[in-house]
């Protein structure tokens, strides 16, 4: 057992100097440099450097803008669980970036991100619900997946429940709430 922990250590020291290089890239601006890091580690698996290259096509920073590209890379990333680029995922369905427009597409992914606890995929959750964008219209799953975001801090969240209780019922309310004490993140 100690050796593992030793031989994971290592592995991680290894690692830390590829992460540090590229998101010290990241942050200076220096998306070439960037690149450079990401690639092999995308393309070793690495779920984080798929996403932030996924990113880095969405957007067009260090690389044109591709969004066949980028779905391909936050697609890796999201299938292997990483509550962010499911939800990026998300956002390119239901905006048709990359992808089909597809509401429902965009529903499975955020609820996948909204499952782990992924605030901004619970805001977007109850967004879908609100609207009855692939699913149908429910208050009190809007209300529920708000009240979780909004108790993460999410301010969208938060004003969104305020906005939405003018059209609901007490009992919708209470049903809301207790929805979201009851919730569990799965991981």
């Amino acid at each position: 057992m100690k050796r593992m922990l030793i031989t994971v250590c290592a592995v991680l020291l290894l690692f830390s100097p590829l992460f540090a290089n590229y998101n010290e890239a990241l942050k200076k601006g220096d998306f070439a440099g960037a690149l450079k890091e990401l690639i092999p580690l995308a393309q070793k698996g690495d779920a984080k450097a798929q996403e932030n290259l996924g990113l880095m096509y969405a957007t067009g920073r260090g690389v044109a803008q591709n969004w066949v590209e980028a779905e391909k890379w936050i697609r890796k990333a999201a299938e292997q669980g990483l509550a962010e680029a499911q939800y990026n995922l998300g956002l390119l369905y239901i905006n048709g970036q990359g992808v089909p427009q597809n509401n429902a597409e965009a529903m499975k992914w955020f609820r996948k991100s909204s499952d782990q606890g992924y605030a901004r995929a619970q805001y977007s959750l109850g967004v879908m619900y609100l609207q009855g964008l692939g699913v149908p219209k429910n208050l009190v799953q809007a209300y529920m997946w708000w009240y979780l975001a909004g108790s993460q801090g999410n301010q969208d969240a938060v004003k969104a429940i305020n906005e939405i209780k003018g059209e609901m019922t007490a009992a919708q309310i209470s049903e809301g709430k207790k929805l979201a004490s009851k919730w569990k993140p799965k991981k």
